[in-house]
């Protein structure tokens, strides 16, 4: 073979191969950026599903028949709380469900219901109670809400937390109950939610504690926070309302209307945010989060 064509043979070998080479690097970059973009799609979608509550699986027996999730122990954790109530009597702060006790005008005992669960956010009991206390001294009403001056009414109801906000949040309401529910608070959990400085929590609570109306669980940081402790969730939950509708899956409807204040009560008096009495508490043994479990009571258990 001569040299020349010996050449272009080669030339020709090498072109192929360039070719070759560009097609295989075209399609590696392509499966290259399907997979990232895969990847992007699977993060994006467990970014989402983050903040959204996940489906519920299904608990099948064994004998083959589904049943609705229930976390293990919760009637012995219930029946601890309720004992520990009665043991921590002594250390519990008066809270909104005593509001109005002493009120015989039926429409006033609600509005006052209403009002103290909205000056209960991001605020001690003691000082709600205290505030509605001299709320009740001046007489309060939708009438006097509405003719007190915003900067009088502040200085009442100081020092509850964001206490200028919730004067405002106080007249405003006020003036709706006026126009809208003769002087009433509603009746329904979507037009209390409607009212300004309301939320889902106060809702539900003023529904149980105002009207005697079981809608729903009142979630608040203590509910929250000790169905994480207890392992009463059957998935995480990232807000209140959230946990919620967790817990509303399977606790029973009739005990609905009394979580939150028992739960609320196991917080301030045994279950605290940090340093928990967990030592002293009826549910170390069958606590996920306990610090002070008897080893040898709890391996009998298991």
């Amino acid at each position: 073979m001569s040299k020349t064509n010996k050449r272009k043979k080669e030339s020709v070998k090498d072109e192929k191969e360039h070719i070759v080479q560009a097609v295989m690097s075209k399609y590696f970059e392509k499966k290259k950026e399907e997979k990232i973009s895969a990847i992007e799609n699977d993060d994006s979608d467990h970014k989402e599903t983050t903040h959204v509550v996940k489906k519920r699986r299904k608990v099948t027996n064994d004998d083959r028949n589904d049943r609705k999730w229930e976390p293990p122990h919760w009637k012995e954790h219930w029946e601890n709380i309720l004992a520990m109530r009665i043991r921590n009597k002594h250390l519990e702060p008066r809270g909104c469900d005593t509001i109005g006790d002493t009120i015989t005008d039926d429409k006033i005992r609600r509005l006052h219901v209403l009002v103290s669960l909205m000056l209960s956010s991001q605020t001690k009991d003691t000082m709600t109670v205290a505030a509605m206390d001299r709320l009740l001294e001046h007489g309060f009403t939708v009438q006097y809400a509405l003719d007190i001056d915003i900067d009088e009414l502040g200085k009442i109801i100081y020092p509850v937390g964001f206490w200028r906000r919730k004067a405002q949040y106080i007249k405003d309401t006020c003036q709706i109950l006026r126009n809208k529910y003769n002087d009433d608070i509603p009746n329904t959990i979507e037009s209390l939610c409607a009212l300004p400085g309301v939320g889902p929590k106060m809702a539900y609570l003023t529904m149980d504690f105002a009207w005697k109306s079981n809608q729903g669980i009142g979630v608040d940081v203590h509910v929250h926070r000790i169905s994480h402790r207890l392992g009463w969730l059957p998935y995480d939950t990232k807000t209140p309302e959230q946990t919620r509708l967790a817990l509303e899956s399977w606790i029973p409807r009739d005990l609905w209307n009394q979580i939150n204040h028992n739960i609320v009560r196991f917080g301030q008096t045994q279950c605290f945010t940090v340093k928990p009495r967990c030592s002293t508490c009826l549910n170390r043994n069958i606590c996920p989060a306990s610090t002070s479990k008897d080893t040898v009571k709890h391996l009998k258990q298991k």
